[in-house]
């Protein structure tokens, strides 16, 4: 098959959730079929693998869009704050360069940040891409990453419940609404709707019971995250470790959590206790955090691996967001003991008490990681487990051909 990638960024290296599922579905496909590969960077490494998978790639520079120009358009636009932040004249003709020059089989649209490209290859539109070439139409595959219209009502509720009516829960709020009808148009004008679980989609068949969804999930490279690869960080004896975007509200809010309502219940009984925040981007709202001497935010690290290594507990005090954690996935696969909040473990068939331990209140997230600090015989029986169900059931290797069987399906 020949298959055009549109990406919101370019897939490597390969740090987090967007980037990993895109590297991972791509060089899983490449051996097989003709990848292009569209997407936004400002740059592209030299050394990128993806110059050896695929048949071509043309990056965009990413659009500016000022913060006034967010708010007004946040109160004026008709399109959700995702509708707009990669709507780009560029992309967009050199979209419509590619599809006058080839015919492609299937087009992949990574995400609701693409959406709008998506509506621009609508067959029954009379604008310029709607039909690049005579013969028969590629297959419109939209892959949602999230129930986006859901993580952000989940956010408008989180925030009211915690602060109030704050800025961030007025944006949700707006952004929630506008993003259930252009989520809902989307989908629709897709012929192919994947998502990463089974929760998604159920979200998105609220939109629309017409839509047929199909669960590809996040997945993991159990070689690269296997322990007995990395050299874990000489970390003290008694350290939780957390890993993610931080400046990704969700991840904030998580760790704001934990610090404010869940580690002055462990103190107590682990005085030596110590918390690495690993991830890029701190949000400013984490400064308060540093006066903390338990804590320690590191930035950005070129690998988080042996963090996860070292960790005596990996935390996912999650509380709110949409998706699977693809961080969850990536300390089964490094037999990191766990203890999650529900909603960090969500999309995934986890059993408590077998992989991973859940928790959802402050005292009983806090007793969860006390006991594995005391219990080592827990400990690494929650490791076999974990490692043992990444590896049967995540494994990209085992998740790309699930993809092509949409592909193929009529």
């Amino acid at each position: 098959m020949r298959i055009l990638f549109l990406t919101p960024q370019f897939p490597y290296p390969p740090h987090k959730g967007t980037t990993l599922r895109n590297y991972n579905l791509i060089a899983g496909l490449a051996p097989r079929h003709a990848i292009d590969l569209l997407s936004f960077a400002d740059s592209v490494p030299g050394s990128a693998p993806l110059t050896q998978l695929c048949r071509r790639i043309a990056t965009v520079a990413l659009p500016r869009r000022p913060n006034w120009r967010r708010a007004l358009d946040t109160l004026l636009s008709p399109w959700p704050d995702m509708g707009l932040r990669l709507w780009s004249s560029a992309y967009r003709q050199q979209l419509a360069t590619w599809l006058r020059e080839g015919a492609y089989d299937v087009i992949q649209v990574e995400g609701l940040e693409l959406a709008r490209y998506l509506l621009a290859l609508d067959p029954f539109s009379s604008n310029d891409m709607a039909h690049p070439r005579k013969g028969e139409r590629p297959l419109i595959v939209f892959d949602d990453h999230n129930a986006e219209y859901l993580l952000q009502k989940r956010m408008a509720e989180a925030e009211i419940a915690a602060r109030g009516w704050n800025a961030g829960a007025v944006y949700s709020s707006i952004q929630w609404r506008k993003l259930r009808s252009f989520e809902r148009r989307v989908c629709g004008q897709s012929d192919r709707v994947v998502c990463v679980s089974t929760a998604d989609a159920a979200a998105i068949r609220q939109l629309d019971p017409a839509v047929k969804v199909h669960v590809i999930p996040n997945g993991v490279d159990t070689d690269f995250y296997q322990r007995e690869k990395v050299t874990p960080l000489d970390l003290p004896p008694q350290t939780l470790v957390f890993t993610g975007t931080m400046d990704f509200r969700p991840n904030v809010d998580a760790v704001l959590w934990f610090a404010q309502a869940v580690l002055p219940l462990i103190k107590p009984q682990v005085p030596d206790l110590q918390v690495y925040i690993v991830g890029q981007r701190p949000h400013a709202r984490l400064e308060v955090l540093r006066a903390d001497r338990a804590i320690t935010i590191t930035g950005a690290v070129d690998d988080t691996r042996p963090y996860i290594t070292a960790a005596s507990v990996y935390i996912v005090p999650l509380r709110m967001g949409g998706g699977t954690r693809l961080k969850l996935l990536e300390a089964l696969a490094l037999q990191a003991p766990i203890v999650s909040t529900t909603l960090g473990a969500e999309g995934f068939a986890v059993t408590n008490g077998r992989e991973l331990l859940l928790a959802d209140e402050a005292a009983s997230f806090a007793q969860a990681i006390i006991e594995l600090l005391e219990d080592r015989g827990r400990v690494q029986a929650l490791r076999a487990a974990g490692r043992s169900f990444a590896v049967q059931h995540y494994d990209w290797r085992s998740i790309v051909p699930q993809l092509e069987e949409v592909y193929n399906r009529s």
